[in-house]
């Protein structure tokens, strides 16, 4: 499976630019993964690799397929030089291991929770898993293996999380959107919600 990701780097370098630094991160009974950084301008992006080594299994299945089900990475982006966002290295490695540890199918609307702040002094605790095909398109790849989807992960302060849960993502997006809402700014207050 090293193939698959040696092809999702050389996507994420495709459309990202060269990366200027890295993590790697090792749970115990998982496979590494690594977080790449990648500055561009303003902006810092933050894309895991080795969440797709292995396909996303359905928990209540018997045997897991060694080569179907769905594939991803996740992809963070924020404004560069407002909080120490570089300590997001490890909560995004920790979501990325997720269907490795407890067995979860992550997938556009999902909402992910690390339990702590993305990184010091973030009004962040968990994460909303957006649409794939925007900034990194999709990875395709011999059948009869599914694509990589590169999902991108809007932060969620935890009054937004909860009212997600109750209106659903959609409807948290529109909001954002209606109150235009920077989804990059680390420091931002949440939308309101009334």
């Amino acid at each position: 499976m090293s193939d698959v990701l040696a092809l999702v780097e050389a996507r994420l370098r495709t459309a990202l630019g060269e990366p200027d630094a890295r993590a790697a991160v090792t749970f115990l009974g998982t496979d590494r993964v690594e977080v790449l950084r990648f500055l561009d301008g303003d902006v810092v992006r933050y894309a895991t690799l080795g969440m797709s080594a292995q396909p996303m299994a359905d928990p209540t299945a018997v045997l897991a397929d060694p080569l179907r089900g769905p594939r991803a990475e996740l992809v963070l982006t924020v404004r560069a030089g407002r909080a120490d966002t570089d300590k997001v290295l490890r909560p995004l490695a920790v979501l990325a291991a997720s269907p490795q540890v407890e067995g979860l199918v992550v997938a556009p609307g999902a909402s992910l929770d690390t339990g702590e702040p993305l990184w010091p002094g973030a009004p962040f605790t968990s994460v909303l898993v957006a649409e794939s095909g925007g900034l990194v398109p999709d990875l395709e790849l011999d059948e009869p293996m599914d694509p990589v989807r590169f999902l991108p992960l809007l932060p969620m302060t935890p009054n937004e999380a909860a009212w997600k849960r109750v209106q659903g993502a959609a409807a948290l997006e529109e909001r954002w959107l209606r109150h235009g809402t920077d989804l990059r700014d680390p420091l931002r207050s949440g939308v309101p919600l009334g």
